[in-house]
């Protein structure tokens, strides 16, 4: 599965991707307001890759590879916390430090929702950011997402417990026309909601 947007492909991470990944999520700034890194060494991203192949047959998660035309793996963006019966899921992304205010953030949230809209059959679409975070809670108001307010004590970072901002858009606010956008291939079953 691969969707094609003006300046970015997303499609699953492969074992290809692994070295880049690396690069990409030992920047300590990247990764500031994550659980997790950033990365020591290259078999931490091979570990995170290979596990996403067990992940997307449950219908846990569909993450994502974001890659640029001209330059590559800039990023990964994700489909989590499904619910199926809700027809909900959450978006979370990030990028290399290098892209930050480029828009193309704004255009990977756009290809998640036509991806989540037009393809999955989701009526909701959330995200979190830390509620110290303005870079990404922008972003995400930009993305056409509205703030729905703070959740407390939610995320547990290091041994910090953080709050969010939680954002969402729903399918009957959002615009198909908002991103051209071209899916190959077909999206796995475990998320296809019908």
């Amino acid at each position: 599965m691969e969707l094609i947007g003006p300046a970015l492909t997303l499609r699953p991470p492969g074992p290809d991707d692994a070295d880049a990944l690396f690069a990409l999520g030992r920047d300590p700034e990247v990764v500031r307001w994550f659980s997790w890194g950033p990365y020591t060494s290259g078999a931490e991203p091979r570990a995170w890759i290979a596990a996403q192949v067990g992940r997307r047959e449950r219908g846990e998660a569909l993450a994502l590879a974001m890659l640029h035309h001209e330059h590559g793996l800039v990023g990964i963006t994700e489909l989590a916390e499904w619910s199926r019966r809700d027809r909900r899921a959450v978006v979370g992304t990030w990028f290399a430090r290098r892209w930050w205010g480029s828009g193309l953030n704004a255009e990977s949230k756009r290809l998640v929702a036509l991806l989540a809209f037009g393809h999955c059959g989701l009526e909701r679409l959330g995200a979190y950011a830390d509620v110290g975070n303005a870079r990404s809670r922008a972003a995400l108001v930009k993305a056409g997402f509205e703030e729905e307010g703070v959740l407390r004590g939610f995320h547990r970072h290091g041994e910090e417990q953080k709050s969010v901002a939680s954002f969402s858009l729903l399918r009957t606010e959002w615009r198909a026309g908002a991103v051209a956008g071209e899916l190959r291939g077909a999206v796995p079953e475990a998320f296809r909601l019908g």
